[in-house]
């Protein structure tokens, strides 16, 4: 794929502007993009293990060579996957890039961002010209895939600084010509006062700052709805893609809302991109290969429809490549056709969670993103909410905390004693029906007032684990 100076398309839009921003592409038989796939899975695997000797030690260990994949299956069961945590201690004993970086000439490098580490040592990651150059067009075709055109003015609400963030939302907007409003973080009210001086057609956040941005609208008197803002560009963390999710998000900016993924480690490019027809994230396969695989072999593939763990693969990046990487997320995989014409593979809810995130209370698996489906399917409930577990007796148990809407608070208080208790036992009931059908297992929920728990600005943390550590 050479560099695009625009979109390549024939089909035309609503707005008039091209359908798709590179059509052959996109809309590419499947068995045609596959063979492509195994070409480039082929050529890396020989490169990781000629020139990275943090792969060559790895894959010596398993007794794996380059030679043996043959297939897309051969790749998913018989090459082994990395970790987050192979990779940072490899840095810590190959500073500051690790043996997984080739050495690089100086002006080679564009860009060095990082992620946090437990330890406070960031892991640092090095991209190349080359790598950056690419990852800019394929942002660009991911947000062409969102609804992003040349005539929108594109508001970013990530943070600008080690954390690579907000830059793939720059790429992509800067490629396909839009305006950029770069502003970052800042107080929630200047965002909202700033999207209507400007007249902000596409705000890009997390899914919970979108949320929180609602009650911060309602408490400023601002109509979202008919407001200037008709995309969300959402990230930074799981949940963009759940139907309540984005059903919330939706009604309260009256907008269509697009859930882009990707992780640190596969940045600087773009895994995934929610669809302007609803259907879930596409998956850029010929960009990042991605698989989903048993939660336990992570060599032994799921089948489409089934949950499984997610395992990432850079097709085309050079500088710190990542060949069968592990995030530790869970998704489920959809090869049915799109109403958009694009032939990716889909992630029907995007990103469920992570699977170190998984509670099991009372034999049943509960992921954090399940409870908030549940809750966002019942009117009536504000944006936060957490999830407590504790320990009774010898059992783990699991507790719902969730704040009312204000709107269900004015009701409560114009109310008289018996009616507000009338309307938050029927809350609460429903509640914790939508759990059960969600979780299989009855989970308690505790009714906060609005303005309760701590506001959510940028990533949502919502278990509290209160059981004792041994």
């Amino acid at each position: 794929m050479s560099n695009s100076a625009g979109p390549r398309s024939t089909a035309r839009d609503e707005r008039g502007f091209p359908r798709f921003w590179d059509e052959e592409r996109e809309t590419l038989d499947p068995a045609k993009r596959d063979q492509h796939i195994l070409e480039r899975i082929q050529h890396q695997l020989r490169y990781v293990y000629a020139e990275l000797p943090f792969y060559r030690r790895h894959y010596d260990a398993h007794g794996f060579h380059p030679d043996q994949v043959r297939s897309l299956e051969d790749f998913t069961t018989k090459v082994p996957v990395i970790t987050k945590q192979m990779l940072v201690a490899d840095q810590r004993e190959n500073p500051v890039f690790g043996s997984y970086t080739r050495t690089f000439r100086h002006g080679e490098i564009a860009r060095i961002h990082g992620s946090s580490g437990t330890s406070g040592v960031p892991t640092m990651y090095a991209v190349s010209r080359n790598d950056w150059e690419r990852a800019g067009e394929a942002h660009a075709m991911a947000q062409w895939c969102a609804g992003i055109r040349p005539d929108d003015l594109v508001q970013v609400g990530f943070p600008f600084g080690l954390f690579f963030g907000g830059w793939g939302v720059v790429q992509g907007a800067e490629r396909i010509g839009a305006t950029l409003f770069p502003l970052g973080v800042t107080d929630s009210e200047r965002h909202l006062e700033l999207i209507e001086r400007l007249g902000s057609t596409v705000f890009s956040a997390t899914p919970s700052y979108c949320i929180h941005l609602l009650s911060v609208a309602q408490r400023m008197g601002i109509d979202l709805p008919r407001g200037t803002v008709r995309h969300l560009l959402v990230g930074g963390e799981p949940g963009g893609s759940l139907p309540g999710t984005r059903q919330i998000i939706e009604e309260g900016w009256g907008a269509i809302s697009a859930d882009a993924g990707s992780t640190s480690e596969m940045y600087p490019f773009q895994t995934s991109i929610g669809c302007e027809a609803g259907t879930g994230t596409h998956l850029y396969t010929d960009e990042v290969f991605t698989e989903v695989v048993d939660a336990d072999d992570a060599n032994t593939p799921t089948p489409v429809g089934e949950r499984g763990a997610i395992v990432y693969t850079h097709l085309w990046r050079e500088s710190q490549p990542m060949i069968r990487f592990a995030p530790g997320d869970e998704t489920y995989l959809s090869t049915a056709p799109c109403p958009c014409g694009r032939t990716y593979p889909r992630l029907p809810e995007g990103v469920l969670g992570r699977l170190d995130d998984m509670l099991v209370i009372r034999g049943a698996n509960i992921f954090p993103s399940g409870i908030e489906t549940a809750l966002r399917s019942v009117e009536g409930f504000g944006p936060e909410f957490r999830i407590l577990v504790r320990k009774v007796g010898a059992l783990d148990e699991l507790t719902v905390q969730a704040e009312y809407s204000g709107d269900t608070a004015a009701r409560v208080q114009g109310s008289g004693p018996e009616e507000a208790e009338r309307h938050r036992d029927t809350l609460v009931s429903r509640a914790e029906e939508a759990l059960k059908r969600m979780v299989g297992i009855r989970v308690p929920v505790q009714l906060l007032e609005p303005g309760t728990l701590p506001e959510t600005t940028f990533k949502a943390r919502r278990v509290v684990d209160e059981r004792p550590r041994h």
